[in-house]
């Protein structure tokens, strides 16, 4: 009977796991149909609108037309970094990481809405002229950036070697938007440079990540080897560039331990970058310089020699620019750029909208004392840049006004 209890007990036991497998197996069947009929009821929709579109529509637009529309739009909408590259976006993207480019020489970014100047290039027009980190670009020739994505205001700055262009900018500590003047150029990036202080003290200037940067920084390291005590390493108005770069750099300063992480919904996105004693050259006392034009591959690097207590930091918070972005072709002219993951520090925390933070906070120059009539809250920018954008308009219509009752006298 005892036997014939258990298995009866037994029986039951498997009968009850068969059934909670069974029943978990259609949970799974159930929710990946549903899924799958959700995706199946979102296209039906897509195309019906595009249908709609293409039958309706007061212009007479081609189906290639409204696709590239429709492209376009949903990575806008992603997020800031993300975008539709077509024929010419996708070529002046492979002409810019050759390292030669005709242009003004800045790097820009989406910063609460507004198109912000991330850093000019040392020594290009853009540098010349007077722009700096944080200036808002209010205006392109003629054309308000109100709304307006990074590539269409890249592609709006691009121009023939020698013509010029005027931007309209915003800048914090200035009481009105400055017109500013600039005639295009060949930029080549010229990304470190380096020389002995006070006899003892290297002080290196790493203008933006490209392929040789760790090379020519070991290079400079050792040349001054046996005079070195200190090196200042000078990451102002770096907007990025090469991840392993980055990495490199880092290695030369750090001996064991992480450098950074990516973080993505796929794990093949999630990589870890880790030191080498191997790499590591030099262990003299260092201070980073940063601001608010660091970002990218300029805030890994401070932020990793920060965490691992290798560097004082000095200067201002950085950009907050923590993500990454692959390019991937679609056609053979065509492309999407695409987040896929973000950047963290050894300490686990994220770049991406917040920077990093320096140890002694210093300001560039003179430190106005008196306040900001143009002082602007994030939550307010795109209302203040509205009104800003109106006083220069205005200003053109009553002159223009004036002009035409002068003619009418």
């Amino acid at each position: 009977m005892k036997n014939k209890k258990y298995i009866t007990l037994g029986f039951l036991s498997t009968a009850v796991a068969i059934s909670l497998l069974f029943s978990s197996t259609l949970l799974a069947d159930s929710s990946s149909k549903h899924t799958e009929a959700s995706r199946l009821e979102a296209l039906a929709k897509f195309s019906k609108v595009i249908s709609i579109v293409e039958q309706y529509n007061v212009d007479d637009i081609t189906i290639e037309e409204l696709m590239d529309k429709a492209l376009d739009g949903m990575m806008k909408n992603l997020d800031a970094h993300s975008n539709y590259l077509k024929q010419k976006d996708y070529t002046r993207l492979q002409v810019q990481t050759n390292g030669e480019f005709g242009g003004l020489g800045i790097t820009v970014g989406m910063k609460n809405g507004a198109l912000t100047v991330i850093a000019p290039i040392d020594g290009t027009p853009a540098d010349k002229a007077g722009l700096k980190s944080g200036d808002i670009i209010l205006k392109i020739d003629k054309k308000s950036t109100i709304g307006m994505t990074i590539d269409e205001a890249v592609s709006l700055m691009r121009g023939k070697v020698g013509d010029p262009i005027d931007v309209t900018i915003v800048r914090k500590g200035e009481l009105k938007p400055l017109p500013i003047h600039i005639v295009r150029g060949i930029i080549t990036i010229e990304s470190v440079h380096s020389k002995i202080i006070n006899d003892d003290t290297l002080y290196i200037r790493v203008a933006s990540f490209d392929k040789k940067v760790a090379s020519d920084v070991s290079q400079a390291i050792n040349k001054y080897r046996t005079t070195t005590k200190g090196i200042i390493l000078d990451l102002r108005n770096n907007p990025g560039g090469l991840l392993d770069q980055a990495v490199e750099l880092v290695d030369i300063f750090v001996d064991e331990g992480d450098i950074v992480s990516q973080k993505g919904r796929k794990e093949s996105d999630k990589k870890v970058y880790t030191a080498t004693k191997s790499a590591t050259i030099t262990k003299v006392p260092l201070v980073v310089l940063i601001n608010g034009g660091s970002a990218s591959a300029s805030e890994i690097v401070s932020g990793s020699l920060q965490d691992h207590k290798r560097s004082v930091l000095v200067g201002q918070n950085t950009f907050g620019k923590g993500s990454v972005q692959v390019v991937l072709p679609i056609t053979k002219d065509e492309a999407i750029k695409l987040t896929i993951a973000r950047y963290y520090l050894p300490s686990g925390r994220t770049i991406q909208a917040v920077g990093v933070k320096p140890d002694v906070y210093v300001l560039p120059g003179e430190v106005k004392t008196y306040e900001n009539e143009f002082a602007i809250k994030e939550a307010d920018l795109k209302q203040h840049l509205e009104e800003e954008l109106q006083k220069v308009d205005g200003k053109k219509k009553k002159r223009q006004k004036l002009r035409q009752k002068r003619k009418k006298i």
